[in-house]
């Protein structure tokens, strides 16, 4: 009797368990660190929807990618140190501008100022934070850390 009721327990214990195990999967979707990003509609890479990622969380908003984008436009022909062609990141590199991951020291080497006419358009960032002109990209970079906040591309 006693063996009995010890393998129910234990039966129950293992249901209990893979059922915390599915749920906690389903929330994180089950992806691993990095393996979920996806370059939405406005050309940012990024792991939330556009919406959650807004002000709340600290990274560009559709005002902003619309700021940086009108004035990418307007300055196509003259474009500064960092959004060139020629400053343009590898396959390689560019996986590891990674959203929420820190900058490895061979991007770190490659930060260029975001120009004063645009730095002015865009909102202030917060605290320990600054906008950085990244082959290509503009990243909303803490600095203290160096971890990528946000990340929007600059077409070619």
């Amino acid at each position: 009797m006693k063996s009995s009721r010890w393998l129910h327990i234990f039966a129950l214990a293992i249901l209990a368990l893979s059922t915390i195990v599915v749920l906690a999967q389903e929330e994180g979707h089950g992806h691993g660190r990095g393996h979920d990003k996806h370059v939405n509609e406005h050309g940012s890479k990024d792991r939330q929807s556009h919406e959650e990622h807004g002000r709340k969380g600290h990274g560009y908003d559709d005002r902003d990618r619309e700021i940086m984008h009108g004035w990418y436009e307007d300055h196509q022909g003259n474009l500064p140190p960092g959004l060139a062609k020629k400053d343009r990141l590898s396959p390689g590199l560019e996986r590891q501008l990674e959203l929420r991951g820190t900058l490895p020291p061979g991007l770190r080497a490659r930060i260029h100022a975001v120009p004063v006419d645009l730095e002015r358009e865009l909102p202030p960032p917060p605290p320990n934070c600054e906008h950085v002109l990244i082959g290509g990209h503009v990243v909303l970079l803490n600095s203290r850390t160096s971890v990528v906040i946000d990340v929007f591309h600059l077409g070619f």
